[in-house]
């Protein structure tokens, strides 16, 4: 049953879905009417519900990436989900993992790791920009994840505080500047993962890994989703989506 203070996925379309959370005196408004949430208090999920002008909707329970998408205030350009499934299992991060990630930004792979390592786990953030950390801070208290999170206001060139990492994460545009803390912070046979947006860039990380010699089963991918219009009289790819985001890098740690 939906309870006030749940957050729900409102679900008219695909073009009219909002995640809002449940307060009695509050009101949805949308182009196509308007809905009471005190109403869907008692509900069952999935339930269809009426806007005021008798137009149908769902109240769904929201994903992570619901979350992500439709609630989180973005203050950067994001990993995309499509990017960050993929960089999850390369990391091999579960519950009880503890793992950094430098860059968080508006917090999007910050809360799916936190999600994946649980309760019993924990994420260290670093991000530089002091703005960023109030917005990811903010987004991460918004689906009950940040119990599970410690983000810094530093610059991880400076130094890894943490040590006995299960993996760390790079998000930067210069990745390779943090090469040089990786062996006194993260366990090894433990997986670097970097997320960068240029062909440059890329080549800069080949670079400074040979130089660097502890990287290794070193892997560049570009994850590309191909999204299709679900209309059976026409279905077809989309005509809008999104195409290039970054390029992952994964590797691993060696002992020495």
């Amino acid at each position: 049953m939906i309870s006030e203070g749940d957050l729900v996925l409102v679900y008219v379309d695909e073009r009219r879905s909002r995640v809002v959370r449940v307060v009695k005196d509050k009101t949805l408004h949308t182009d196509r009417g308007y809905l009471r949430l005190g109403e869907l208090v008692g509900l069952e999920w999935g339930a269809k519900v009426r806007l005021s002008t008798g137009v149908a909707a769902y109240v769904l329970k929201p994903t992570l990436t619901d979350l992500m998408l439709r609630l989180f205030r973005r203050a950067t350009q994001v990993i995309y989900p499509k990017d960050i499934a993929y960089m999850i299992l390369q990391s091999n991060v579960g519950e009880g993992s503890r793992v950094v990630e430098a860059g968080v930004g508006t917090g999007f792979l910050t809360a799916v790791l936190a999600w994946f390592v649980g309760r019993s786990g924990r994420v260290y953030g670093y991000e530089i920009n002091d703005e960023y950390v109030k917005v990811a801070s903010v987004n991460l208290e918004s689906v009950g994840l940040s119990d599970r999170v410690l983000i810094k206001n530093k610059d991880i060139t400076q130094g890894i505080d943490e040590s006995d990492l299960d993996a760390v994460f790079l998000d930067m545009p210069n990745p390779w500047d943090v090469f040089p803390h990786l062996g006194s912070s993260l366990k090894p046979s433990s997986p670097v993962i970097m997320f960068v947006p240029s062909v440059n860039q890329v080549l800069r990380v080949l670079e400074h890994v040979k130089e660097f010699r502890r990287l290794v089963n070193v892997n560049v991918s570009e994850i590309i989703l191909r999204e299709f219009q679900t209309c059976p009289d026409a279905l077809r790819p989309k005509s809008v989506g999104v195409t290039h985001t970054g390029y992952i890098i994964t590797s691993r740690l060696t002992k020495e």
